[in-house]
């Protein structure tokens, strides 16, 4: 009797503990698990071999640990290293793996933020007085981080109040965790413990450091706590781990290619640009070879945008300061910019243009407007000003002064679309007149729960983002949304190119504005001779000449198409005597609009032309007495060699007609 109420008890005891609920997955099928399962369980449920390849999952819409207990029925997806989310967990677990090594080997450090980024990782921290961190260093956290990662550190999460997190860090004299604690608000804290460190974090991170197999730690940089240039310098320590050897030898692999393409380098040894600490930080000098590559670009762009009706406006480099106030730009990036300057008139101030599109608009006012007007599609090479913190400049990729090819289009609602779908088409023609063939878009909308950060009211931004949802589509254009990313005045569509080397640029822009004809009381008279509101359409498909350029060098490594190419030709004559025959072939040449240089050193061709080889001077004219003589020249192909010998005038011909083959105006 006693064993039969032991039976009966304990069977009552189970059923009371396997209530079960229901997970939808992304293929919409429903299994049926016992409540309080993990997302590693119902992997290792699905496959064993799954269970190893998943990094962290999403539950109801939330990112999270594999660990963490389903208590609902939910809506489950798993993510493998190919996924950005559990690529984002590998990393966010080898910044605290990487944490650990350091605390081992340093003792009394402190630690700022270890996040995952794109590429890796970094933590920023404060190895205290008297102690630097170098790259010389990094081999002994590597090995220090690869010991820890063998012994398959279970990663604990744990959720603490405010005083208990208060209480870790400052008794550990970790300033800079006690900063960040005292921002949070209770009952938002959680802890992730592995061995014998513990770090403050949301997470989500591995089950274990079992599957960080393959670790290297880049180098070291400085940093700002906070970003803020009064706070102190921390040591920023950048990596990268794998689950597998291979695939971190394959990236090594492809940042050394990154590094022989890495447009400073190019920049400086083709002398395209350069930079002056006497001129300013971030304040980038065309040499005469970058000036011409860059007014290349901007006489194509303007051709193009003749052919398709928009007109070229111009405007001054500052504005009244009340012209940003009018658009919103002060109250948005005013703290972020370049500040006032005031003139000898009391209560006058100006500042250097954050942007053109102010400008535009007051080009707009400056006369009436009737529907027939439009679409008015306004255009300018406009060059602007923001103030970027030094540690975040990038030759010319991150940079304070750069020009936009900027463009807005000035159009009525019922116009909208098809305006949106023309820039669509003109930014694949320009992409692919520069051989950016693949592409995809991203289509940044609203952060819902977050309106105040945008000016303007629901309808329009509704109406703006619908326009642009439809136009994608019906170009049948590969989209992502993105909530959260429209800038503060409209929604915005845009363009993500992959290099030659599979590297992401975010490059052209296209933005819907009913805001700003708003803010500036723009008008035109309709068909029904009332006054009616445009739609305002920002685009940029250079996005900035500094920017595309340096992309452009970067995907071509300096060997540019030859309509874009600085010069088309070298002219090299063998010896000093044939000096007078070379000169009149680059007057020829350049009066036949052919951009051409002379080397007339007195060096043997041997080594000019190595020399001019490695300028990627796409042609090599070789003069000596036979070509003299004959009034030809010897053509010589970057890359390919030795192409023959040409009269001046089918040489010329020859160049114009394979420009017009990469290139359709």
């Amino acid at each position: 009797m006693h064993n039969q109420i032991n039976i009966f008890l304990s069977l009552h005891s189970n059923k009371k503990y396997t209530l079960m609920i229901n997970i939808t997955f992304p293929d919409g099928s429903v299994r049926e698990y016992r409540e309080g399962i993990s997302s590693l369980e119902i992997a290792e449920q699905i496959s064993p071999k799954l269970a190893k390849e998943v990094f962290s999952a999403t539950v109801n819409g939330e990112l999270t640990d594999l660990t963490r207990p389903i208590r609902s029925d939910s809506t489950l997806v798993l993510h493998k290293w190919d996924d950005d989310q559990g690529r984002h967990a590998f990393w966010h677990s080898s910044a605290h793996l990487m944490a650990e090594a350091l605390e081992s080997l340093y003792p009394g450090i402190r630690f700022g933020i270890g996040p995952a980024i794109e590429t890796g990782f970094y933590y920023d921290v404060d190895p205290g007085d008297g102690k630097v961190i170098t790259d010389n260093d990094l081999p002994l956290i590597e090995n220090r981080m690869k010991e820890l990662a063998s012994k398959n550190l279970p990663i604990v999460r744990k959720e603490v109040s405010k005083k208990e997190a208060l209480d870790l860090f400052s008794g550990k004299g970790d300033q800079y965790k006690v900063e960040l604690i005292g921002e949070l608000e209770d009952g938002t804290i959680s802890l992730y413990t592995q061995g014998g460190f513990t770090d403050l974090c949301r997470g989500p991170h591995l089950p274990s450091t079992e599957p960080i197999k393959a670790i290297k730690l880049l180098n070291v940089a400085g940093a700002y706590w906070r970003g803020n240039e009064k706070n102190k310098m921390l040591t920023r320590i950048y990596g990268v781990t794998y689950p597998r050897q291979k695939m971190l030898d394959d990236y090594l692999a492809f940042l050394e290619e990154a590094r022989k393409r890495d447009h400073r380098r190019i920049g400086r040894d083709l002398e395209l640009f350069t930079f002056s600490p006497k001129v300013g930080m971030g304040l980038p000098l065309w040499m005469p070879r970058g000036a011409e590559l860059r007014q290349n670009l901007i006489n194509f762009m303007t051709r193009v945008l003749k052919k398709r009706g928009y007109t070229m406006v111009a405007t001054p480099h500052i504005g009244d300061v009340s012209l940003y106030k009018t658009s919103g730009h002060y109250e948005k990036y005013g703290k972020d910019s370049f500040q006032p300057m005031s003139t000898p008139q009391e209560g006058e101030q100006f500042m250097l243009k954050p942007m053109n599109c102010p400008h535009h608009c007051e080009i707009f006012n400056a006369t009436p407007k009737s529907y027939k007007d439009l679409p008015l599609k306004m255009a300018e090479f406009g060059t602007v000003y923001r103030y970027e913190q030094s540690g975040e400049l990038h030759g010319l990729t991150r940079v304070r002064s750069f020009t936009q090819d900027d463009a807005h289009h000035f159009c009525r609602p019922d116009q909208l679309k098809e305006e949106f779908k023309s820039i669509i088409d003109l930014v694949q023609f320009i992409f692919k007149a520069v051989n950016f063939s693949e592409f995809t878009a991203q289509i940044s909308l609203r952060d819902p729960d977050d309106r105040e950060k945008y000016i303007g009211s629901d309808e329009n931004w509704e109406k703006a983002e619908k326009a642009i949802i439809e136009a994608a589509s019906e170009k049948k254009l590969v989209t992502t949304v993105v909530p959260g990313e429209a800038a503060f005045y409209g929604p915005k569509l845009d363009f993500m190119v992959k290099d030659a080397i599979g590297r992401k640029w975010q490059l052209g822009t296209i933005q819907v504005d009913y805001n700003l004809p708003e803010r500036f009381d723009l008008t035109y008279n309709g068909s029904d001779n009332q006054k009616h509101r445009p739609v305002m359409i920002h685009r940029a498909i250079f996005g900035s000449m500094e920017r595309f350029i340096a992309v452009l060098i970067e995907n071509t490594a300096g060997k540019f198409p030859l309509w874009l190419a600085p010069e088309k030709a070298v002219i090299l004559p063998i010896s000093e005597k044939f000096n007078d025959y070379a000169y009149k072939v680059l007057h020829f040449l350049n009066n036949s609009d052919i951009c051409t240089l002379i080397d007339d050193r007195s060096e043997k061709i041997g080594k000019k032309i190595r020399d001019n080889e490695l300028k990627r001077i796409p042609y090599l004219l070789i003069i000596g007495e036979k070509e003299a003589e004959s009034g030809t020249v010897s053509v010589r192909k970057q890359g390919e060699g030795d192409k023959g010998s040409m009269k001046l005038d089918a040489f010329a011909e020859f160049i114009t007609g394979e420009i017009k083959n990469e290139i359709a105006w």
